[in-house]
């Protein structure tokens, strides 16, 4: 079982990582590696999450087997073999009983080179209190196709390995978060294997939805806390290189904000275990605060905007999406830098080390869970009874309360089966609704903004603020109210 870190390094920091004190003193050992991919012609090997590589180790080399397991953050651990072979040609002979059983029923007759890496890597073997480990420094690039590929498809690689030989993981990370005082360092957990085959067209890159874990009521709570975490944490991480590399496909945002969203609501869900709020959670906020302007401005854009019958010429239209669009532009740059951050690297850091320890409590997950839905149920009565009013803070106040009320219900809906079905059908609307009259507030803070730093554009934003006031009266509080009333408790 392979337990590594996996970090993205710019290559212009190559040379202060290998100056960085935790490596003073370590042998450095240096090889060139050349690795084969190998696949069917229909990818049958990566439909099933394995990867069979071939690598020249000085004059051998040496086939390696390994399926796949989710990365919980930027740490990965999954099952791999490891063997000596006499050529470039697998030999599947070799392989142990329990890794042949992962190809039943593939035919491997016609297993081909689909990628290479051609790699400069550099190792130090470095001890970080009762943990030993191997740090490695990779650089070089994957070329999509076999060997002789005339025109491949090339991705750089730049990144640091942490991998574990011995003792606690905890170590790993106390080694990161080292090389992180003095190297910016980004996460990115995909596999050399993962780029590869999205580079043959094995696979397409695409924004990652929560997979939330089975939970059992009679498991630990603690432990049905940090299973839930780690879901969330790893959609995070999952849509983090979408975001990074292809900011225009604005899923990836959205994927990532409520992944965010999931983590600091779970975080909040400590207190019923007597626990405090974790340390990762206020960087972790105030990350979330960075991506909001890119989401503000990209649902205007999207959804708010083309629903209004703009009264403006064609020209005042133009150029007042014109500016628009360049402001959404800055909002995503802006939201990368935060991303592509040392804090942002740090905080995750942290959050993946605090979850090598659950939080303790006797509390069983059935127990828990009832008392989490209990809690948020009441906050959502108590602020509809104050809607009342109408009051637009009292309907904001109601969408947080109700939007809190539905992540917990999403979370632990498996341990309730079907019977929450219609109640979980019932809030989410009721978010979905609330969500829609905010986007009109929000739309409106965006065009009074413009219209201050764009005066030659208040004119048109002026209008669209207008429009916006006259969609927002019809928003009825009658309506969310019967919604709301029509929402059963199904714990």
């Amino acid at each position: 079982m392979e337990i590594e870190l996996k970090l993205a390094l710019d290559p212009a920091y190559a040379a202060r990582f290998r100056r960085h004190p935790l490596l003073a003193g370590a042998k450095v050992a240096r090889q060139t590696l050349h690795s084969l991919y190998f696949d069917t012609p229909d990818f049958a090997l990566t439909r099933r999450l394995i990867a069979l590589r071939l690598r020249r180790v000085g004059y051998h080399w040496v086939q390696t087997l390994k399926a796949a397991a989710p990365a919980v953050g930027a740490l990965s651990s999954r099952p791999e073999w490891e063997a000596r072979v006499m050529d470039n040609t697998p030999d599947l002979a070799v392989l142990p009983p329990e890794a042949r059983a992962l190809l039943a029923g593939i035919d491997l007759g016609g297993l081909a080179p689909v990628f290479v890496t051609d790699v400069k890597r550099a190792t130090w073997r470095v001890v970080v209190g009762e943990t030993e480990m191997e740090i490695a420094l990779d650089q070089g690039e994957i070329l999509a196709g076999a060997a002789n590929l005339a025109n491949p498809a090339v991705s750089p690689v730049s990144e640091i390995e942490l991998e574990l030989k011995s003792g606690p993981p905890n170590g790993l990370f106390d080694a990161a978060l080292s090389l992180l005082d003095r190297v910016p360092l980004r996460i990115d957990s995909r596999s050399k294997a993962a780029i590869g085959f999205r580079l043959a067209g094995a696979v397409k890159m695409a924004p990652a939805k929560a997979i939330w874990p089975k939970l059992d009521p009679a498991q630990g709570a603690g432990t049905a806390w940090t299973s839930l975490i780690e879901a969330a944490l790893a959609q995070m991480v999952d849509n983090l290189p979408g975001f990074l590399e292809q900011p225009e496909e604005l899923e990836y945002l959205h994927q990532l904000r409520v992944a965010l969203r999931r983590l600091m609501s779970l975080a909040r869900l400590l207190a019923q275990l007597s626990q405090p709020d974790p340390a990762w959670l206020a960087p972790l906020r105030k990350h979330m605060a960075a991506l909001n302007p890119a989401r503000d401005w990209d649902v205007f854009l999207r959804e708010t905007l083309p629903r209004l019958e703009l009264p403006l010429g064609v020209s005042d239209k133009a150029a007042l999406l014109a500016q628009a669009e360049a402001m959404a532009a800055d909002a995503r740059q802006a939201a990368q830098a935060a991303l592509a951050a040392p804090e942002f690297t740090r905080a995750v850091l942290q959050l993946g080390q605090a979850l090598l320890t659950p939080p303790a409590s006797e509390m069983s997950a059935g127990k828990w869970a009832t008392q989490v839905l209990e809690q948020r149920w009441k906050g959502v009565k108590r602020r509809g009874a104050a809607l009342a009013g109408g009051d637009a803070m009292a309907r904001h106040r109601l969408r947080i309360a109700v939007k809190k009320l539905r992540y917990a219900c999403d979370a632990v809906a498996g341990l309730y089966g079907k019977r929450g079905d219609k109640s979980l059908a019932r809030v989410a609307a009721l978010q979905e609704n609330l969500g829609a009259i905010n986007d009109l507030v929000v739309a409106d803070r965006l065009m009074r903004a413009l219209a201050q730093t764009h005066p030659e554009c208040a004119f048109s934003a002026g209008r669209v603020v207008g429009l916006l006031s006259t969609e927002a009266r019809f928003c009825s509080n009658r309506r969310i109210a019967r919604a709301l009333a029509a929402i059963k408790p199904f714990w």
